[in-house]
């Protein structure tokens, strides 16, 4: 019973004394575009981070490139035992605004929310979230140069590639991506 307690980690919880405690997931606000540093410094604290990222494509002079983003802008999640770590700390940490508070202390988050994203996240930690794809459905261009164009799938292949059937300026053309760079619609 006490187990379950614990790895739930619901707000409004509170151990008694000898009671051990196990990590329960929180949430970190980082200062601007500084995911990925205060991960790297809550790391060498000793802490289990979790960072869950996306593909996303990005323009610059003209040109597009696929990068890995946080999937929560400014969010990433640590792990952490307020009985034996010192969360305290991660205020002053690089990249670093502040933890989720409530009354005083950092607020948990339900263990499963974080269990589920690592789960359909790869080793990088890019969340894949597009499974329910088949031929013949409508879906919309996500990242490269055609993004935002809606289309029908024609093919997918074991390779994580797929063709596009695109109405594109008066013509059908058929177009390859990553089965990352399409979302089904509704």
């Amino acid at each position: 019973m006490l187990r379950e307690r614990l790895t739930s980690c619901r707000p409004g919880d509170v151990l008694t004394a000898g009671e051990e405690a196990l990590p329960c997931w929180y949430v970190v606000y980082t200062q601007p575009h500084r995911e990925r540093r205060a991960e790297t410094h809550l790391r060498y604290q000793g802490l289990r981070t979790f960072l869950p990222l996306c593909r996303k494509t990005i323009r610059h002079a003209r040109r597009f490139q696929t990068v890995n983003a946080p999937f929560f802008p400014r969010y990433l999640f640590v792990g952490l035992s307020l009985q034996r770590d010192r969360w305290r700390s991660i205020a002053g940490t690089f990249g670093v605004s502040h933890l989720i508070m409530e009354g005083g202390r950092p607020k948990p988050i339900r263990s499963s929310i974080v269990e589920d994203l690592k789960a359909s996240a790869d080793p990088a930690g890019v969340i894949s979230l597009r499974s329910s794809l088949h031929a013949g459905a409508s879906v919309r261009l996500v990242n490269g140069p055609l993004a935002g164009l809606i289309g029908e799938l024609v093919e997918l292949d074991e390779d994580g590639r797929v063709k596009v059937l695109l109405d594109f300026i008066g013509t059908r053309a058929s177009v390859k991506a990553d089965r990352v760079d399409v979302v089904p619609i509704a």
